[in-house]
C-alpha cells in the first residue's frame, strides 16, 4: 500500500519552555485536502512548518510520502539531515505564505523561473516555457513582465503560488494564504486553489476560510493550544460539532 503523503504520530514541539504542540497526530493521503482551523496561537503555522522541517520537531514521528522529515534513522536512533539534504527533500513540498515573498527586483516571470534554474538545474527556456504556463493557469498570463510592486496583493499571491508549483511538489503547505489580502482580492487566491485541489494537488491548508474549507476540503482538523480537538469530514465538523470547544470557536467565526 502507498504511504500516507502526510503522517503525523505524537508530534511535539517547544519554544523554550512553552510546548507549542502538544502530540499531534494527523493523516493526510495522497490527493486529499486536510484544513486546519482553529484560533490564533494554536500551533497550526508551527505545525505546518514542521512539515518540510522549517521548524525542527522535538518528540514524535513525522513523514511526508514514507520519508522522515528532517531525519534519518539509524537503528532506533534518529540523526537530523545536513542541511542540503533536508533542502533536497524539500523540493517535493511547495509552501505558501501570509506574506508573498517575492524577489521584489525580478518579474513575476523570473520570480518563477528562478528556483527551477538555480535549483533544479532546469534549462532557462524550459523553466520560461513551463513558468508562461503557470502564470496562465492562475490567471496572469499579461502580467508576466511586472514586478510585484506593480501587482495587488492577490496578484502577488498568484505569482507565489505559481513559484511553489514550478518546482513540481507532490504536496503543497497553505499558511493562512488570504489573511494579508484585502477582502475583494480573496476569491481570485481561492480560485486557484480550488483548481489545485480539483487536479487532485494534495494540499494541508491552514485558514480562516470556513467556506472554503466546506467546499474543498477532504478533511477539517480544529486545533486549541497545541492539541487536535477534533477532526472529519468539514460538512460535519463545521455544521455539527461533536466539542464544545470547537463549537465556541466556529460560533464566533461563523
Amino acid at each position: 500500500m502507498n504511504a500516507p503523503m502526510v503522517h503525523a504520530t505524537g508530534v511535539r514541539k517547544h519554544f523554550g519552555r512553552l510546548e507549542v504542540l502538544k502530540g499531534i497526530d494527523l493523516t493526510v493521503e495522497s490527493g486529499q485536502v486536510c484544513c486546519l482551523l482553529g484560533p490564533s496561537g494554536s500551533g497550526k503555522s508551527t505545525f505546518l512548518r514542521c512539515i518540510n522541517h522549517l521548524e525542527r520537531v522535538d518528540g514524535g514521528r513525522l513523514t511526508v510520502d514514507g520519508e522522515l522529515v528532517g531525519y534519518r534513522r539509524q537503528g532506533d536512533t534518529l540523526h537530523e539531515l545536513r542541511e542540503k539534504d533536508v533542502a533536497a527533500r524539500r523540493r517535493n513540498i511547495g509552501m505558501v505564505f501570509q506574506r508573498f515573498n517575492l524577489f521584489p527586483h525580478l518579474s513575476a516571470l523570473d520570480n518563477i523561473t528562478e528556483a527551477p534554474v538555480r535549483v533544479a538545474g532546469v534549462g532557462r527556456t524550459q523553466a520560461r516555457e513551463e513558468a508562461y504556463g503557470l502564470l496562465r493557469s492562475v490567471g496572469l498570463a499579461d502580467r508576466a513582465g511586472h514586478f510585484p510592486a506593480q501587482l495587488s496583493g492577490g496578484q502577488q499571491q498568484r505569482v507565489a503560488i505559481a513559484r511553489a508549483l514550478a518546482m513540481k511538489p507532490k504536496l503543497m503547505l497553505f499558511d493562512e494564504p488570504t489573511s494579508a489580502l484585502d477582502p475583494e482580492l480573496v476569491g481570485d487566491v481561492l480560485d486557484v486553489m480550488r483548481a489545485l485541489a480539483a487536479d487532485g494537488m494534495t494540499m494541508v491548508v491552514v485558514t480562516h476560510e470556513i467556506g472554503f474549507a466546506r467546499e474543498v476540503g477532504d478533511t477539517a482538523v480544529f486545533m486549541d493550544e497545541g492539541a487536535v480537538v477534533e477532526s472529519g469530514d468539514p460538512r460535519r465538523v463545521l455544521t455539527e460539532p461533536e466539542q464544545e470547544r470547537t463549537r465556541a470557536f466556529l460560533s464566533k467565526v461563523l
